[in-house]
């Protein structure tokens, strides 16, 4: 038997990880002095409730790996004899590197061990490897073997395209991704940053103006770079506005070909604590690897205005 294990990162919902079965190591947040397990001892509304009210930004820490120890053995337990744990990426936090400590002191307590352990750097993060997750779930669902479901982790985990932006700029800013002139700029023009992952960091790759606006860029973006073959599930994330999110969903069925399904999960505290309020966030799988940039954006821009103007003249 085949468990799937991840930390808590991955944000997929309670249904999703009770379905599957999937083991979660919690991620740890302190607010204000108190540590708490994110998922298990704080919900992510009752976490997006008082985020305002704080005096102090909350911060986050990884998994220890006594806490991978005890999925790992809880696993056993089950009686699994195959275990896959996919982490969010080695470039954002410590998570994959605590995963592997753990799988390191098992062989060591457990040295004739015939159990299989393997450790992936999904080199993505939230839904973006909680997408990795599910549809590891659900290969293992339809018979393939532990092989290669790996061997499906490690060649599409680069091609996990990811989409996040967020309301309150004041949470990148803190977590180094914006300076305080671009975050001070932002918020007089209303300017919303879009990131997505590159090399297993975030990155800005574009910046919109307006709700409206991202959405517009995430379903343009989707259609330029969806794998049709691969994409046979969307996760669309958020933190406190899942009419958002549902906006987003109204959007691609509108402006897209796409016909399979869409999840929407909310992120988890640990995520959120990051982002802030209002966030929203898209993941599928791209054909290639797209240049993905701010000046990329801005050409498509201006191409994108520059047929809209060609369209106008013609049917006039």
């Amino acid at each position: 038997m085949i468990k799937i294990m991840a930390d808590s990162t991955c944000d997929l919902s309670k249904d999703i990880i009770e379905k599957y079965n999937i083991g979660i190591a919690p991620l740890t947040i302190n607010i204000e002095g108190k540590v708490y397990r994110d998922k298990v001892d704080i919900t992510a509304d009752k976490f997006f409730t008082i985020i305002e009210e704080l005096k102090e930004p909350p911060t986050t820490s990884m998994p220890n790996p006594t806490e991978y120890l005890k999925v790992i053995n809880d696993a056993i337990d089950e009686g699994n004899t195959k275990i896959l744990c996919i982490c969010m990426s080695s470039g954002t936090s410590g998570s994959y590197q605590s995963a592997v400590l753990a799988k390191d002191l098992f062989y060591e307590e457990n040295e004739n061990s015939d159990i299989k352990i393997y450790v992936v750097d999904s080199k993505c993060m939230s839904h973006g490897s909680g997408w990795l997750i599910l549809k590891s779930a659900m290969l293992r669902e339809q018979g393939a073997t532990f092989q290669e479901i790996i061997d499906f982790n490690e060649k599409y985990k680069t091609s996990i395209k990811h989409f996040l932006s967020v309301d309150d700029l004041d949470h990148l800013i803190r977590s180094g991704r914006l300076t305080n002139a671009s975050a001070l700029i932002g918020k007089i023009l209303k300017i919303k940053p879009i990131m997505s992952m590159k090399k297993g960091r975030g990155s800005i790759v574009a910046k919109e103006r307006g709700r409206k606006k991202v959405l517009k860029h995430y379903v343009d973006e989707f259609n330029r770079r969806i794998d049709k073959q691969l994409t046979d599930f969307i996760i669309i994330g958020y933190t406190s506005d899942i009419k958002y999110a549902e906006n987003l969903i109204e959007r691609i069925k509108r402006d897209s070909d796409y016909d399979g399904k869409i999840y929407i999960m909310q992120m988890g505290v640990a995520v959120g604590t990051h982002v802030g309020l209002g966030a929203i966030s898209m993941f599928f799988v791209e054909k290639g690897h797209e240049k993905d940039n701010l000046l990329v954006n801005r050409m498509h821009n201006i191409v994108d205005k520059t047929n809209d103007l060609i369209d106008k003249i013609k049917k006039n």
